[in-house]
């Protein structure tokens, strides 16, 4: 079989929809399949890596976001063609929903992904004056039910993001979490030099790694360690991660053990930073999924997240609060309460910390989220997914 995955929003060296195209298309050619991956670029292109055919388009950039986006989905249409793709995945909900109705003339099975809330985006996004007054929700509902009717299955990550999807009746709706690289992101990359690098010896590392942009709320782990600076606690954050509000946040943390490091390339030593800090931060409050938070867990390092996002789903098994099988605490959106949720998280033996937060994480094994979504493209697992380099 012959899966065409297309995708925008991919950026140029990492991000959560690279990786997530990475391991499928490893595990979809370990079970015996054809990948082809349509993603956009600067230019047009074509390459081969150890697992997909990789086809790049010529797309615009999306204004202070660094990503560019496949605006054009009949060329997507085009390539899909070209290539006589047997299933059809799209990793964007905006700009290629065209391609659901498109591929159901062609005879051709697809599913969406729905990487974002709608809902709760147009709520963030709505001037505070208006909010209450535009129906927001009401917009959501019409744009989702449209999407749910033009594709043959719509993939959620957690319950919560599919929570809009639920409300509507979309009987297609199918729930498969992400996974995380359980080899990569591990308690034993912790490195006491790359600590002495960032923090004093009796200083909490708390490490945020996240893109800069007004949806991560960044800010509120600023107003964190502004709070913890307040109660006398010895702290510092580091702030792994670029973009558009950069500037920003570096002005609203002047004054404050705040260490921005921009974007780490060196995958491994983000795995270390990710190991050796104390605790993480994760604070955007409409993350469907979170795989930063689920690197951090891997890593034994327990976050504390968004309440309202799904990363609160995400770390806290079975109960509320700390257990056995949780990996983190969630918070509301504000620096007093993720300050409270660190020093509640701080209280608990070390040791017993990075134990829970990385087997809540080995509960997410891609190897899982790969026969999951070859179950939603009507195919078997033959073979053992492979694991992607």
């Amino acid at each position: 079989m012959r899966i065409v995955q297309a995708a925008s929003f991919v950026a140029p060296a990492s991000g959560g929809i690279r990786t997530t195209l990475r391991h499928l298309a490893a595990g979809y050619a370990g079970a015996g399949h054809e990948v082809v991956q349509i993603i956009p670029g600067a230019a047009d292109a074509e390459e081969r890596t150890a697992h997909a055919r990789v086809i790049t388009l010529r797309s615009p950039t999306l204004p202070r976001t660094g990503y560019r986006v496949l605006a054009e989905p009949r060329r997507v249409a085009a390539v899909v063609e070209q290539v006589r793709g047997d299933r059809l995945e799209v990793h964007d909900r905006a700009t290629l929903r065209p391609l659901g109705r498109w591929a159901r003339r062609q005879g051709i099975r697809s599913l969406v992904v729905s990487h974002e809330r709608l809902d709760r985006l147009l709520g963030l996004w709505t001037p505070a004056p208006l909010r209450g007054v535009l129906p927001v929700g009401a917009a959501a509902d019409r744009s989702n039910r449209a999407l749910a009717a033009s594709f043959d299955t719509v993939v959620a990550t957690t319950r919560w993001a599919g929570a809009e999807f639920v409300r509507i009746g979309a009987g297609n709706l199918r729930q498969v979490p992400l996974g995380v690289e359980l080899d990569r992101f591990r308690p034993v990359n912790h490195d006491r030099t790359l600590r002495r690098a960032f923090a004093r010896d009796r200083e909490i590392l708390i490490v945020a790694a996240t893109r800069l942009s007004p949806e991560k709320r960044v800010d509120i782990a600023v107003a964190a360690v502004a709070e913890l600076v307040r109660r006398r606690v010895p702290v510092r954050l580091v702030v792994a991660g670029d973009g558009a509000s950069r500037g920003r946040l570096e002005r609203l943390a002047a004054g404050l053990p705040v260490t921005f490091l921009g974007f780490v390339a060196d995958p491994s030593r983000l795995a270390g930073l990710l190991a050796t800090a104390d605790l993480a931060f994760a604070p955007g409050p409409v993350e469907t999924f979170g795989l930063a938070a689920l690197e951090a867990m891997a890593s034994g390092t327990s976050p504390v997240v968004h309440h309202a996002s799904a990363l609160a789903e995400l770390v806290a098994g079975a109960g509320d609060g700390w257990d056995d099988i949780a990996g983190g605490l969630s918070a509301a959106g504000t620096g007093f309460t993720f300050a409270d949720a660190a020093m509640e998280l701080l209280e608990i033996d070390p040791e017993r910390r990075r134990t829970t937060a990385r087997a809540r994480a080995e509960q997410f094994p891609w190897a899982s989220t790969v026969e999951g979504f070859l179950h939603c493209h009507g195919a078997e697992v033959t073979a053992p997914p492979a694991v992607a380099a």
